[in-house]
């Protein structure tokens, strides 16, 4: 087979993650995922294999060929799985499992009867029951009262959709029409990834696109172990907290030792604290995707991701820890351990490649959920949403602000405009804060303050951060960055901090107001040019008595009089 035929096979598999990315934004009906696109689509071949992957979540890197291979298991034998199904799995504690809002839609493509590959969408549904709106819960104590929970189930059978299935979904969600709605979506974008694949195999015959498929993921090994033998060989350990499960237990220790040696990195989080009594728990897939997402980062992040770059990688933890969590533990908020599983990997790593990996950065999604009747109908409304902050500095710059946390990837925030109109809250302030925190010679990414303020009768929030108490690591001499956490502020004129809460009442007319960390910095602060602390100031970075105490910056020496 000559290579140019291999090569444009290769290039149309990996094109049609993005066009299944396209065909979920287009079709879906929450702005979690047309608009946040807290989604992941992509393709696999027939064993489970990584394909392609189209742009949305990063920390969906290792749930769309692992819920693949699950599926394998499920259905085990010839014409379990036929022409005309599609799956559907939420389950955390198998292949592709996160937590229970995360649903996957995976789609067998046949050719001439022969399964060849398989397409694959997960997205994160707004509602799929449970005892909270937005199905996301920091008191949970177990799965059960965190929503629905599909185990590889058909929901089409040969052509034909399961419609008791549907029955069930629409019975028991907050929001039917969207969560069918964005069920849909997910098939759809499915189906148009299965079409790419069938029109491939038309034009070029099975045996070339099979053996394209096979070359894709040898490239992706062959290239990710040449960047593997520039880096340099040894073992490096990290270790960092999660500071609360929801429930006032805690704090959580995560501890990872990581290996480099013979083209290979071997990841051992043993050591790490046992799982927790509340839903601050991720499964060992969830694992598996955070080792993966820092892998990528340190060998070659411009090769598109495919099962072939993580031949190399091997990733150890014993079952029944706080990131391997066994059924029926609650993971609500799983991914905040999986953050932190990344940045203590990614904490390990840096010292031995600054030029790859900048300082600590934020490291919570501070996923925030607010609900109540909207003050315009009185229909229910749930808005869910991740929240931006500051990454780390590094060797040369200063740090990304306002930016999603490591574990978000491709993912936006909601448009201020479509906010206000869906929602019964109106935002009275977004932008970045001056709070202490990521001094250096580069300066640590800012953080955001966030002001919801509530115009329904009554609105309930759900919300919950890391990072609340430790800070974002710096390195060379800089400064930590600043801490994750939520305030109500009370008509009386009072504040309550919150760092995890669920469904809190907050009346009309007060305010909701969120701060996000700022990232560590790089370098010796006193060691950062006074033309730079001074556009700091200007821009309202940092406030004259942080120039002075942080940078030894003396206005008057200076000749600035701001």
């Amino acid at each position: 087979m000559d290579i140019f035929t291999t090569e444009i096979i290769k290039d149309s598999l990996v094109a049609l993650g993005d066009e299944m990315f396209n065909a979920m934004v287009r079709t879906s009906m929450s702005p979690i995922i047309y608009e946040t696109t807290d989604f992941a689509v992509g393709a696999t071949d027939a064993k489970g294999n990584l394909l392609a992957q189209g742009n949305g979540v990063t920390a969906f890197l290792a749930t769309l060929d692992t819920a693949v291979q699950s599926c394998l298991e499920h259905y085990p034998n010839p014409g379990d799985i036929e022409p005309g199904d599609v799956i559907i799995t939420n389950s955390p504690y198998h292949g592709g499992g996160t937590h229970l809002s995360d649903v996957v839609i995976i789609l067998p493509v046949f050719f001439e009867g022969e399964l060849v590959a398989f397409t694959v969408n997960k997205a994160h549904w707004t509602e799929v029951g449970g005892a909270q709106p937005g199905s996301v819960s920091t008191c949970a104590t177990e799965i059960y009262q965190e929503g629905l929970h599909f185990k590889f189930l058909k929901l089409y059978n040969s052509g034909e959709i399961n419609q008791s299935l549907v029955g069930l979904i629409e019975a028991n969600v907050r929001l039917p029409e969207s969560t069918l709605g964005d069920m849909h979506a997910g098939v759809a974008a499915a189906r148009v990834g299965a079409k790419r694949i069938e029109e491939l195999i038309k034009k070029y015959n099975k045996s070339q696109v099979l053996y394209a498929m096979d070359e894709l993921l040898d490239y992706g090994e062959r290239m990710t172990q040449a960047e593997l033998l520039k880096l340099p060989q040894g073992e490096y350990q990290a270790e960092s907290v999660v500071e609360e499960d929801g429930l006032g237990n805690g704090p959580f220790t995560i501890r990872v030792k990581v290996t480099i040696a013979d083209g290979r990195m071997k990841v051992d989080y043993t050591g790490t604290d046992p799982q927790a009594e509340g839903p601050i728990n991720c499964s060992y897939t969830g694992l598996v995707t955070g080792a993966r997402c820092l892998f990528k980062a340190v060998t070659n992040s411009d090769i598109p991701a495919n099962g072939g770059c993580f031949r190399a990688l091997d990733i150890i933890c014993p079952p029944g820890t706080v990131v391997s969590a066994q059924s029926p533990a609650p993971v609500s908020l799983y991914y905040e351990p999986l953050i932190a599983a990344i940045d203590v990997m990614w904490q390990a790593l840096a010292p031995v490649v600054p030029d790859r990996l900048p300082a600590g950065h934020q490291r919570s999604v501070g996923a925030t959920f607010i609900s109540g009747e909207h003050p315009d109908n009185g229909e229910l409304f749930v808005m869910g949403e991740p929240l931006v902050g500051g990454w780390g500095a590094s060797a040369g710059q200063d740090g990304d602000s306002g930016q999603f946390c490591c574990a978000n990837g491709e993912t936006f925030n909601i448009p201020a405009e479509l906010f206000e109109n869906r929602y019964g809250v109106q935002i009275q302030q977004y932008a970045f804060h001056n709070e202490d925190g990521g001094a250096g010679e580069f300066r640590g990414g800012k953080g955001v303050v966030l002001d919801y303020e509530v115009t329904a009768d009554v609105a309930y929030l759900t919300y919950a951060a890391s990072q609340t108490v430790t800070r974002p690591w710096a390195m060379q001499g800089g400064q930590q960055g600043s801490n994750n956490y939520a305030l109500i502020l009370r008509k009386d004129g009072s504040e309550e901090r919150h760092h995890m809460c669920t469904t809190v009442p907050v009346e009309k007319g007060e305010v909701i107001r969120l701060y996000t960390g700022t990232g560590g910095g790089f370098g010796e602060p006193s060691r950062r040019p006074a033309e730079k602390v001074v556009a700091d100031i200007k821009n309202g970075y940092i406030t004259a008595e942080q120039a002075q105490r942080d940078y030894g910056f003396e206005p008057q020496q200076e000749g600035f009089s701001g």
